[in-house]
């Protein structure tokens, strides 16, 4: 007999990014508002119930991944991948609790809807979604399961956008972006996500913007996300497009020159065109869902071969899903 544990996360978009000042670590202080948009990555743990159980070790004996968008260039299906190590985790924490348990190996399925290296946050969405997903296979096999508060510590130590994909809804990070609080919000959100699968290092953005500041003393940290919360409570798009705001944007557009046509031709679709996260995927914000799907196939019909969608948030955080 075969098991399933399955859960399911959300991808999100920025809509104020706000980049402070490198640390001593390396990292930078993020100001950012998140919110959770309707592309989902759903990941499904499977058991063989009569395989013997283990008390050391992985329990995880392989990883499959189907897209539902461009396949990498590059296996992801390795220990490496942050769904594997959200299992790992999960498993380690819980052995801690109760070093005799005794579980059986899972093989991994991830389903992949969101860009691969996108900025949208897919693979920490692969990880929130496997960190529901495994407490629910060491809760049926252990007896309980990890608290909620362990979870948020797991999502943390696995990536920076991990704890806002648990979360969802729309929330202010600070920190590196881990340190979520809810945020009030009215409305519905369409977006059309455009992607045209340039590679963007999210390092070497930030260490450009780094050296524009050393070298230009006007560009300087956005911090302040007041007028983007005040618009969010009207629930009018073309107030929250006014607001929207990316520290990264200037250094995404000189690394990958081809954003700016890209970002223009957008804008003329709909209502503001953003870059997301630290990119190379472009957020178009919209009126509503028939300006989006307009939008999209104009993108479409101009941008042979990239990647384009419509998404509306916000949606609810990860989830746990029941399967027959």
């Amino acid at each position: 007999m075969i098991l399933h544990f399955v859960a399911t996360a959300p991808a999100k978009v920025n809509l104020h990014l706000g980049v402070g000042e490198a640390r001593a670590d390396g990292y930078h202080d993020l100001v950012t508002v998140f919110q959770s948009v309707d592309l989902w990555e759903t990941v499904r743990l499977s058991v063989d119930t009569r395989a013997p159980r283990v008390t050391q070790g992985s329990v995880v004996t392989g990883m499959t991944t189907s897209f539902g968008v461009k396949r990498p260039a590059e296996d992801i299906d390795t220990p490496a991948n942050l769904a594997w190590r959200a299992v790992d985790a999960v498993v380690d924490a819980y052995r801690r609790i109760d070093g005799a348990v005794s579980l059986p190996r899972v093989s991994i399925e991830v389903e992949k809807n969101v860009f691969v290296a996108g900025g949208m946050a897919g693979g920490s969405a692969d990880a929130a979604a496997a960190l529901l997903a495994a407490n629910a296979f060491v809760g049926h096999y252990g007896g309980t399961t990890l608290s909620r508060d362990t979870i948020v510590d797991l999502a943390k130590s696995l990536g920076a956008d991990v704890p806002f994909c648990l979360m969802g809804g729309t929330a202010l990070g600070a920190g590196r972006g881990d340190e979520v609080v809810e945020m009030m919000s009215r409305g519905l959100y369409w977006w059309v996500f455009i992607n045209p699968s340039v590679p963007l290092p999210t390092g070497e953005a930030f260490s450009r913007l780094d050296d524009l500041r050393h070298n230009d003393a006007s560009v300087v940290p956005h911090l302040n996300t007041t007028t983007l919360s005040r618009c969010l409570l009207t629930g009018e798009p073309r107030l929250v497009a006014r607001a929207l705001h990316n520290d990264l944007q200037p250094v995404a557009v000189a690394m990958r020159p081809q954003l700016r046509a890209l970002l223009d031709f957008a804008a003329d679709c709909g209502l503001r065109a953003i870059v997301s996260g630290s990119g190379p995927t472009v957020a178009l914000l919209c009126e509503d869902e028939e300006d989006a799907l307009d939008a999209r196939d104009r993108i479409e019909a101009a941008f042979d071969g990239y990647e384009i969608v419509c998404a509306a948030g916000p949606t609810t955080g990860a989830r746990e899903v029941l399967e027959y």
